[in-house]
């Protein structure tokens, strides 16, 4: 199973929908909050190569987008194979 991190903020639905979502693919992942840890920020936006948006999904080191982009990978039955 790959390492999985997300970059999460306070009050965001989308946060909160893409947890649910990793979860419900019997996923576990480390949720870094980006108002909580020093640097956090300037972390996810050198990683996710300047987009500034949360959150931001990691699947080991591959940057994979946002709930959007998690939840197209979940409709076209491609997300259990990214899990992998």
């Amino acid at each position: 199973m790959k390492k999985i991190t997300i970059y999460t903020g306070p009050f965001c639905n989308y946060c909160d929908a893409a947890k649910r979502l990793l979860t419900r693919n019997n996923a576990t992942y480390t949720e870094i909050d980006i108002a909580k840890v020093e640097g956090a920020m300037d972390e996810m936006i050198n990683k996710a190569n300047g987009k500034r948006t949360i959150p931001q999904i990691f699947f080991d080191d591959q940057h994979i987008g946002g709930y959007d982009e998690v939840r197209t990978l979940e409709k076209e039955n491609k997300l259990k194979e990214l899990l992998k």
